[in-house]
């Protein structure tokens, strides 16, 4: 079972790296390129930007369990780097849902959050890179 849960990891570094890739690249641009008003682009935007959030947290609890479940594994280096990655990658995540996303939707100094969600949205992404990168 091991074996297998250690075979699974670098297919969920890539999901997560690439689901936010994939968003964040090409899937919100298009939405604001091709939607009547960039209000409904937003919303739509914020909906899948929600559902990226679950998923990228997912990614993360289950890299976190097979690392935690194979104790030798865990003890080495590159094992102990991509799970500060993994962790922190999951906090940001879990911070642009609760505390960034919510300011975006209501419209308080816009400029402001966007800026700072989007920083926080690259940052998962470096995450997420640098966990694919380790378990590869």
């Amino acid at each position: 079972m091991q074996a297998f849960s250690f075979k699974l990891a670098p297919w969920l570094a890539a999901l997560w790296w690439g689901s936010l890739s994939v968003l964040g690249a090409l899937v919100v641009p298009l939405l604001f390129v091709h939607l009547p008003s960039p209000a409904m682009a937003g919303q739509m935007a914020a909906k899948l930007f929600a559902a990226q959030t679950w998923l990228s947290v997912i990614c993360a609890l289950l890299l976190l369990l097979i690392y935690r479940s194979n104790q030798a594994l865990a003890q080495s280096s590159h094992a102990q780097s991509a799970t500060m990655f993994i962790a922190l990658g999951m906090l940001l995540a879990l911070l642009v849902e609760f505390a960034i996303a919510p300011r975006i939707i209501s419209r308080e100094n816009l400029r402001l959050w966007h800026s700072l969600g989007t920083a926080l949205f690259v940052l998962q992404w470096l995450c997420a890179a640098m966990t694919f990168k380790k378990l590869t």
